[in-house]
């Protein structure tokens, strides 16, 4: 039977709730407005996966500290401002299936608040003389803009490589959960191989996460988001490269034309999806998903067996056999 977070959590448990708290307070502020706007967001937060790869992280190197809570806290707070400022470029007025920030009080407002979030980021870590950490984050933040701007520049093509993906979701989202496990060590004790190998391990598993995600588009209604979302979106994921690598020129420009032009018709939709999956691509993307967990797996079992590092490998079980 699959682990449900709150039992992966089980070790630092007691340290959430006490983020939690210390979180909250680092968003403060004496503006009646950004303090309503800031607790709306923490109200809404989702699985909080991210503070839990830092305390365990932490956990596994050596242990949890206060700095650590500053670390995960860093985090939240850098991620949370991109997420405010992303649903401003994507206007979108839903995230998590509450109203986003824009859609409640628009977008001139989410801007400021998302560069509030940031500046009180930055402060956290300087005043406390954290510089290791912030370098950490703002490297994850600078790779994930890097990431969203070369997928925008090659989507219009839509010849995306292989290569190319891997290097678009590395930077997109494998950076970030890479940050959140170098913070982690970082915290927990002063050793840089420490570190780079906990980061290795994170990058890793963000590899994994994403291609799960990918995979969503190709289940069932049931599972994740609305089917074929990306290829309403004309965004190239890993089933549907790997097929058109192999298929013929006339079957390419058969896709990619519906992918291009008819990518808000459910029926052309479906037939996309249905190729991707007689052709291999599913089983191909899942093979390379395994194979980054596999490596992921592999840096994990060179740290001493402790509580943290099974609860560890527990959620990064979970992040590849969620159902959403």
């Amino acid at each position: 039977m699959a682990l449900k977070l709150k039992e992966i959590q089980a070790p630092v448990a007691s340290e959430m709730v006490e983020f939690e708290h210390k979180f909250r307070s680092f968003m403060k502020s004496k503006v009646f407005l950004l303090d309503k706007i800031t607790n709306y967001i923490v109200k809404r937060k989702g699985k909080q996966m991210r503070p839990m790869f830092v305390f365990l992280s932490s956990g596994v190197v050596g242990g949890i500290t206060e700095r650590t809570h500053r670390g995960a806290s860093l985090i939240e707070l850098l991620h949370t401002a991109t997420l405010v400022h992303d649903d401003v470029v994507d206007d979108s007025n839903m995230r998590r299936g509450f109203f986003s920030i824009n859609a409640l009080w628009k977008n001139k407002i989410a801007v400021i608040v998302g560069d509030y979030l940031f500046s009180r980021g930055m402060l956290l870590s300087v005043d406390n003389g954290d510089f290791d950490l912030l370098k950490i984050v703002s490297e994850a933040v600078k790779e994930m803009s890097e990431g969203e701007l070369l997928q925008m520049a090659k989507a219009r093509s839509l010849d995306i490589t292989e290569e190319l993906y891997y290097e678009v979701i590395r930077q997109k989202t494998a950076s970030l959960i890479a940050s959140c496990c170098a913070v982690g060590a970082a915290c927990g004790q002063e050793n840089s191989e420490v570190v780079a190998k906990m980061k290795e391990f994170g990058l890793n598993v963000g590899m994994a996460f994403q291609i799960k995600d990918d995979l969503f588009d190709y289940g069932t209604s049931e599972i994740g988001k609305p089917l074929g979302i990306d290829i309403k979106e004309k965004k190239m994921t890993l089933p549907l490269i790997h097929v058109l690598q192999k298929a013929s020129s006339s079957e390419k420009r058969r896709i990619k034309r519906i992918v291009k032009s008819n990518n808000q018709n459910q029926k052309k939709v479906q037939e996309v999806i249905d190729y991707v999956k007689a052709n291999g691509g599913i089983e191909y993307a899942e093979s390379v998903m395994q194979d980054y967990y596999r490596k992921s797996t592999e840096i994990l079992n060179t740290f001493p067996d402790s509580e943290y590092k099974t609860a560890l490998g527990q959620l990064v079980q979970f992040t590849i056999e969620r159902s959403k």
